[in-house]
């Protein structure tokens, strides 16, 4: 199997940093969410790129990526351009699309607003947008669990002081939440720490979160809903999100869809329960060969 290489791609306006493994004649897409980059799926990608051509990208604003400086560059409606963009650079027409956390509200956009373009989706541990936003307002439970999301909205604030403790943030909020927390060693943690120490990371990826509750939800997520295969994988025990978040999918997908329960899993799904998901995400790209 070919090694896992680095690349770079120009793509609607940005340069995006991508890693790459496997040969296979479909493409799966990866995308991570925060406080990530494409590192968070390295136990998924050699395990897909032993069928499929697999691609994780830093998002623009993480990493490697371009990080363009405003908080209007980080729409998702921009984002999935830039997916967009290089699936089509990388010579497929559509791809299987999978999303952790922010990576998830992009792959829900995008494969609300490119179903030709999406194979099948895949969820991990991220909410619909329209009903997480439903949720804020009307959910006084999660509204406590997301009050890291209102303290991003201060400027300036959050990025200095995590940009003091990123270490530490790192030990406490990922490898703390985990069950299985031997997946992620001090090496790990010095790798996500140097990913955050790239200039302006910590504000052009928490911009997200700024442009989320600033321009709201994308026109696409309004009027129209998920025509294509979806399997939601979730962690039982996110500290972040209520697995109540997957109570009414049917309102926003018309098509076959499913919500898998791990037990003893947290938010950072794809590290605590590594094989599971990836055998989960096997067998649900298998389906569609059927």
């Amino acid at each position: 199997m070919k090694e896992l290489t680095h690349h770079f791609a120009n793509v609607n306006g940005v340069n995006l940093h991508f890693v790459r493994q496997g040969e296979g004649k479909e493409l799966v897409v990866l995308l991570h969410g925060w406080p990530e980059f494409w590192y968070s799926w390295r136990f998924q990608i050699p395990a897909l790129a032993e069928k499929y051509t697999v691609v994780a990208p830093d998002l623009r604003g993480f990493n490697l990526s371009d990080k363009p400086l405003g908080v209007e560059n980080y729409q998702t409606q921009y984002v999935i351009r830039d997916i967009r963009e290089l699936i089509e650079q990388l010579g497929f027409k559509q791809a299987y699309i999978v999303g952790h956390d922010w990576g998830g509200a992009v792959a829900w956009h995008f494969a609300t607003a490119f179903p030709e373009m999406t194979t099948r989706l895949a969820i991990l541990n991220c909410p619909h947008p329209k009903l997480m936003i439903r949720s804020l307002l009307t959910n006084l439970k999660q509204l406590k669990r997301s009050w890291y999301m209102i303290s991003f909205q201060i400027p300036f604030l959050p990025e200095l002081i995590l940009g003091q403790i990123l270490e530490q943030f790192f030990k406490a909020n990922m490898r703390g939440w985990l069950f299985n927390s031997q997946n992620m060693t001090d090496e790990d943690i010095q790798i996500y720490v140097r990913a955050y120490r790239e200039k302006d990371a910590l504000t052009t990826s928490i911009s997200y979160y700024r442009a989320g509750l600033r321009y709201g939800i994308d026109q696409d997520l309004k009027n129209k809903k998920v025509q294509v295969p979806t399997r939601v994988i979730w962690g039982k025990n996110d500290k972040a999100l209520g697995v109540e978040l997957n109570d009414h999918l049917d309102e926003v997908i018309d098509a076959s869809h499913e919500v898998i329960f791990l037990d003893r899993c947290s938010h950072w799904i794809q590290m605590d329960q590594p094989k599971r998901v990836s055998d989960l995400l096997l067998e649900f790209f298998g389906q569609s060969n059927k």
